[in-house]
């Protein structure tokens, strides 16, 4: 493979321009070089970056430009060894091989993948989770907005979740037992079921709205709480 520097230097004096001239040419094209870094270039003392790289080949009109700074392999390219006229000639023959119904390739149906969840709708009263486990849900079908952890999704109600959650919206939740401190889940607790941030610090634990107008709710020891899951979306 020849050096980069000589096919530069070989396309600028078959463009006969001068390295300043080249150097002019990329200033116009918004790349500002100097003709130190063109003859920098040509010695192989570096290299231009890829902007740089393709506005030189816009400007030196290399178009071929893996076969020109790269070289065919024979092992990869069959028509490596032919002449311009032999590769014409290749090419009209495949030309006529892709117009046959016997040798042209068949065409590939994608069938989409289709993904349903179950949907629920968050009640006053959880009862201790029952719900999750009945038949009062929806299939729905997501797309790849659904992160793949999502193994269910729940309706929630009102706007203390506001503004990140609005009343109505569907929230997509990964089952747990267990969040950490800061994550967004979906929890039961004393009966009730809520879509909540758990925090905890030093006064205790808290499941904490996120509309400043609520008051965070105290988990107490003696409360009856679990986690259903982790909010991933």
């Amino acid at each position: 493979m020849e050096s980069f520097g000589r096919i530069i230097a070989a396309h600028r004096k078959e463009k006969k321009m001068s390295q300043i001239e080249v150097a002019a040419a990329l200033t116009n094209y918004g790349v500002a070089v100097r003709n130190t870094a063109i003859s920098s270039w040509e010695k192989d003392t570096s290299l231009p970056n890829a902007t740089q790289f393709l506005a030189l080949c816009k400007i030196l009109d290399i178009t071929d430009i893996y076969n020109e700074f790269i070289g065919y392999c024979r092992e990869k390219d069959p028509l490596a060894g032919l002449n311009e006229k032999g590769r014409e000639r290749a090419l009209e023959y495949i030309s006529l091989l892709e117009s046959s119904d016997k040798y042209r390739k068949e065409e590939t149906t994608v069938i989409p993948f289709i993904r349903e969840i179950k949907l629920f709708d968050l009640p006053a009263s959880a009862g201790r989770g029952e719900f999750l486990d009945g038949e009062d849900y929806i299939m729905i079908e997501v797309g790849a907005e659904v992160p793949a952890s999502a193994e269910f999704g729940i309706r929630i109600k009102g706007n203390s979740m506001e503004p990140r959650f609005v009343d109505g919206q569907i929230v997509f939740v990964q089952s747990t037992r267990q969040v950490e401190n800061g994550e967004i889940g979906i929890f039961f607790l004393n009966g009730n079921a809520y879509c909540k941030k758990m925090m905890s610090t030093r006064d205790g634990n808290f499941l904490i709205s996120l509309n400043k107008e609520y008051t965070p709710i105290p988990i107490r020891k003696q409360d009856s709480f679990l986690v259903f899951g982790r909010v991933v979306a």
